[in-house]
């Protein structure tokens, strides 16, 4: 219900937005008058009441008053309950903290109470009594943190916010969770924990960004523009300050937009900016003068009396400082203070009653626990001195019992070893699989050329029929030539595997000098028309740009060959995806490039795919993780290639958007 009436409001105070502004609320107040129905009565009160709740707290508080009237004439509990709310909100907005502690201790009993759930005037779409409640609870917890904040006490003030946060995420209310972030990120913001602060401020931001409404926005920008101040970083404050303004400002809050205004004369103050912060800290006065709001007048009055110091304007400095100490004196008023602990020691006699009850509940609990206990022990007791009479039937009966029981041990343990065996077994099916992955490619490329070979010596028998030599002797050299490219790939698919059963690749291959881009150009090749012979339909726009100054560096080629072989294949599985989900009008484009600077070169691989969604982009390099359906891949192949880049002390890195592509660079030291 307090969601939905949020809601209403926001639509109305948008509507509103106007120069039609102040005569539709007129004719709000018209209405009340001539209403005769306490349900519309209560309605127009409603809006009302929320209209000036950022405005006019006085307003606000005044027709709540109103609003609390009507719900206990109609014993409408939870009606009853958001009335006290406004009250004990304008109130503090006002400086009056004893009469708004007052009201929200009340309003906090009633929404305690299980029994407020049962007159409720109006449910919203997928609201339960017992939500509605919860929500009224959290909200009171929300404005008694509000009241403890503004009084200094810390430990109360976190108390109230983290209950309003666990009630919230348990009913999944964003709306008011947001609100509970707020006020916790204010609390450690007073006590200096900026961490924390910046934290509770974003995640409030986050659900704000969600919201219908993007309600609130403007305070708590505000908020993280003062975490930045706090911490010297004056560039992001002024940034997030100036959108504050700009967000308050366009919803009309006009405390946000005050505080807004004092925080960004302060910051200018701070960065010896005087006009400026002159000009905010007055425009923030104009604001604070309007709604009556003694703590936000109290920081106008410092701020400018501490631009008139830095501009040597003593008088003014000296009066405003005045003016800010008269503040805060009402503020810290002797006997409002004296009331608002008697208040806040009563409440807190109350809670220590109702924990000291729940204490005597557990342990009567506990107390009749131990009873029954007792009386089972002594049932026990008695059962088994009955039975001692039958001592040597029951011990017959209970060695049946451990040759059972010893029975059931020796399956357990065949089981355990069983399933031990299995996991053993399902390991290595994950590996096998890894090794077959890996191996495709350099076994594709020996049969390959096992056909061209066989192909070369057809040519050969028919040019030796025909006697031309010279021919003869161009095909054996390419024969000679493809069975040396066989028997390295051969020896290189041998590699992989024992490679691969290695997964800490600390490889006992030795570096050499090796051409980078003719090794790259290689596997290139090799991945290509791997793929082509399992897939003819497969095609893609293959581009090369490889820096021709790098010349050669000392790496394991075979290792470093098998990484970039590992990204490219990669690669064209994700432009091929793409094309089946998409169809005609994508063009599947791979980049491979080489590049040298700042004692690195670097080796890229991008392609225009799907990309790797965010949420799994942490766990592509671990072992095992893959995001191919079940068959199509271990998650080895990118573990494995991190770790050999490693071993070369480089790096393998990727960048990513969903939706776009991917870019994998390795990173490698020019030794």
């Amino acid at each position: 219900m307090f969601k939905r009436l949020l809601y209403i409001f926001l639509f109305l105070f948008l509507f509103i937005h106007s120069k039609t502004q102040q005569s539709y609320i007129d004719s709000l107040q018209h209405e009340l008058k001539i209403a005769q129905n306490d349900t519309v009565k209560i309605i127009l009160l409603i809006t009302i009441s929320q209209y000036y709740g950022e405005t006019k707290p006085d307003s606000s508080a005044y027709f709540a008053e109103q609003r609390l009237a009507i719900a206990r004439k109609l014993d409408l509990p939870l009606d009853e309950v958001d009335a006290l709310i406004y009250m004990g909100y304008g109130l503090v907005n006002l400086g009056n903290y004893p009469l708004a502690l007052q009201y929200l201790v009340e309003a906090l009993k009633i929404a305690e109470e299980p029994g407020s759930e049962k007159n409720i005037r109006q449910l919203s779409a997928n609201e339960t009594p017992v939500k509605a409640r919860l929500t009224a609870l959290a909200s009171v917890h929300l404005q008694l943190g509000n009241v403890y904040r503004a009084t200094g006490n810390i430990e109360q003030q976190l108390y109230h916010f983290k209950q309003c946060e666990k009630i919230t995420t348990e009913i999944k209310d964003m709306s008011l969770l947001s609100f509970a972030h707020i006020q916790l990120g204010l609390t450690y913001i007073s006590q200096d924990k900026l961490d924390s602060a910046l934290y509770f401020e974003l995640r409030a931001l986050e659900h704000r960004a969600n919201d219908y409404t993007k309600f609130y926005r403007g305070k708590i920008l505000n908020s993280i523009g003062l975490i930045y101040f706090k911490k010297s970083n004056y560039k992001l404050s002024r940034q997030y300050l100036t959108e504050a303004i700009r967000e308050s400002q366009g919803q009309n809050m006009l405390q946000p937009l005050g505080d807004a205004y004092v925080s960004v004369a302060n910051l200018l103050g701070k960065t010896g900016d005087s006009d400026s912060s002159l000009w905010y800290a007055k425009k923030g006065l104009e604001i604070f003068q309007s709604t009556g709001s003694l703590y936000g007048l109290k920081d106008a009055y410092t701020a400018l009396s501490e631009v008139y110091k830095m501009r040597n304007n003593i008088d003014s400095a000296f009066l405003y400082q005045g003016l800010a100490m008269v503040a805060k004196d009402s503020l810290n008023n002797t006997e409002k203070v004296k009331q608002f602990q008697n208040i806040g020691f009563n409440e807190q006699i109350r809670l220590r009653e109702l924990e000291e009850e729940k204490i005597q509940i557990q342990n009567k609990t506990r107390t009749y626990v131990l009873l029954a206990g007792i009386v089972v022990f002594i049932l026990i007791t008695f059962l088994l001195f009955r039975n001692n009479r039958h001592r040597k039937k029951a011990n017959t009966i209970l060695g049946k019992q451990k040759a059972e029981l010893q029975t059931t041990l020796l399956d357990l343990k065949n089981t355990q070893s069983q399933l031990i065996q299995s996991e053993k077994m399902a390991s290595l099916g994950e590996l096998t699989a890894g090794i077959a992955h890996e191996i495709q490619n350099p076994l594709n490329f020996v049969n390959n050329f096992s056909d061209v070979n066989r192909e070369l010596v057809a040519e050969l028998k028919a040019e030796i029929k025909k006697g031309n030599i010279e021919e003869v002797n161009a095909i054996a050299d390419d024969i000679e030539a493809n069975e040396e490219k066989i028997n390295h790939h051969g020896k290189r698919a041998d590699s992989i595997v024992k490679g691969m059963l290695q997964h800490s690749r600390s490889s006992s291959g030795k570096k050499e000098p090796t051409d980078i881009n003719a090794l790259t150009d290689e596997y290139l090749r090799l991945a290509y028309h791997g793929l082509r012979a399992k897939d003819k339909s497969f095609n893609a726009d293959i581009k090369t740009e490889f820096d021709n100054s790098i010349g050669k560096i000392n790496i394991i080629p075979q290792d470093i060959g098998r990484v970039i072989l590992n990204l490219i294949n990669n690669a064209f599985y994700a432009v091929d995806e793409k094309k089946k989900r998409i169809g005609n009008g994508y063009e599947p484009t791979i980049l491979v490039s080489t590049k040298k600077g700042n004692g690195k070169v670097e080796i890229k691989v991008a392609d225009n795919g799907n990309g790797i969604p965010q949420k799994v982009l942490d766990k592509i390099f671990q072992p095992f993780f893959t995001t191919k359906p079940t068959g199509q891949g271990t998650g080895l192949g990118l573990s494995l290639s991190y770790d050999i880049v490693k071993a070369h002390g480089g790096e393998l890195k990727v960048e990513t958007k969903e939706g776009e592509g991917s870019e994998f660079v390795i990173q490698l030291p020019v030794v």
